[in-house]
């Protein structure tokens, strides 16, 4: 059990990091590519397209982790631990993985079917307003995914 926890925390870490890197290091890059190569290489919706391929493989670990965790979390409410951290972790646990259905499930194919229909979908109202709250659950999935890190590296200390 104690390899399995440790390989949770390596999993967590390793969703936090891919969030982190994603959105720090490479929206930054594949959004604004006239910074880096020079004008007219890629229009904004290109770039968008390059920037969902990205969170397609990256929606298969995010699904995969974080089934895992909640599993972990459902099979772990039967241990002696405390029922405030059981109870925490695992609230924390159902919150990422519900972000994450809803990031996956919701938000990533409303954006691919905008895609299709070309770059006039794209940039719309509508579109802004579903791509920013594609991006807030994202933030607040991060923050749980975060606060989960913390309280099981904890414990596991």
């Amino acid at each position: 059990m104690v390899k399995f926890r440790s390989f949770y925390l390596f999993l967590l870490g390793i969703c936090i990091g891919a969030e982190l890197a994603i959105g720090i290091f490479m929206a930054p890059v594949i959004f604004y590519p006239s910074q880096y190569i020079g004008e007219g290489v890629l229009s904004h919706y290109q770039s968008g397209q390059l920037m969902t391929q990205v969170f397609l493989k990256y929606n298969i670990m995010l699904i995969f982790v974080s089934s895992l965790l909640l599993l972990f979390e459902i099979v772990n409410l039967k241990n002696s631990e405390s029922f405030n951290y059981k109870i925490s972790a695992f609230f924390l646990s159902l919150i990422i993985s519900l972000l994450a259905m809803a990031f996956v499930f919701y938000f990533t194919p409303y954006i691919l079917q905008a895609q299709k229909i070309g770059a006039e979908a794209t940039a719309t109202a509508e579109f802004a307003s579903m791509h920013k709250a594609s991006e807030i659950v994202m933030k607040a999935m991060l923050l749980a995914q975060v606060a989960l890190f913390f309280i099981r590296a904890r414990k596991e200390s």
